[in-house]
């Protein structure tokens, strides 16, 4: 048992060797999965969104569209008419959270159960907050807002932007962390139809969840910035 959740636990950090360059090119499989998702859902936008009109649309196209608006009006709800203009890339980020968090279904490992990938996905979220913060407000009232409401809890400010990052790393890597560890341990003890049921709802119904929260943690921080 304690083998098997040592594979569990070292398996996203498993790398790519290459035969050249002393380990100097090798790669995490995470980090080359991530890519082939990115790849996969670009390549599915361009068929989707191929031969589009304005009237006499296909089914095709009244589905994409239909996606658009909903998936945009959702974020926008979350994020309210201040943050608008972050409507994409939330929407983005929670598609990608989402696809990756389902490769589960395909028997690979999610690369969200990398803290690489989580790590990077947090510290762009909270470098965009920033600085939607700092473009409404302006750099005057952008450091300004650290000593309020009062001067003496400046520190908790500043500390503040290491905490938000670290939540929303460590959140979305121990849910599907937890999620993997649990399927693998079924799968140990019951090798047989009750893993595959499971896995529909670790696979896609958690692995959407927590793209949501991320998504969600997100506008609600870009909200707070931008008000």
């Amino acid at each position: 048992m304690k083998e098997l959740l040592n594979e569990i636990l070292m398996e996203d950090k498993t790398l790519i060797h290459f035969p050249f360059g002393n380990g100097f090119f090798d790669i995490y499989k995470s980090v080359v999965l991530s890519w082939v998702i990115i790849g996969f859902v670009f390549i599915f936008i361009l068929i989707m969104t191929s031969n589009l009109k304005v009237h006499n649309i296909s089914k095709r196209q009244a589905a994409v569209e239909a996606f658009v608006l909903w998936i945009r009006g959702a974020v926008k709800g979350m994020l309210g008419e201040e943050g608008e203009r972050y409507v994409d890339y939330i929407a983005t980020v929670l598609i990608f959270i989402a696809c990756s968090n389902m490769v589960g279904l395909l028997g690979l490992t999610p690369p969200t159960m990398d803290l690489t990938v989580t790590i990077a996905l947090s510290v762009m979220s909270i470098v965009l907050v920033e600085a939607a913060g700092l473009r409404k407000k302006g750099p005057k009232k952008w450091l300004k807002g650290f000593a309020e409401p009062m001067a003496v809890i400046t520190p908790m400010n500043v500390l503040e932007l290491i905490i938000r990052p670290l939540s929303l790393c460590m959140r979305l890597f121990g849910n599907i962390l937890g999620a993997t560890v649990i399927m693998e341990l079924i799968k140990f003890v019951v090798p047989v139809i009750f893993p595959a049921l499971l896995s529909l709802y670790f696979d896609i119904f958690d692995g959407c969840i927590q793209a949501y929260v991320f998504a969600f943690l997100t506008s609600l921080y870009i909200k707070e910035a931008v008000e």
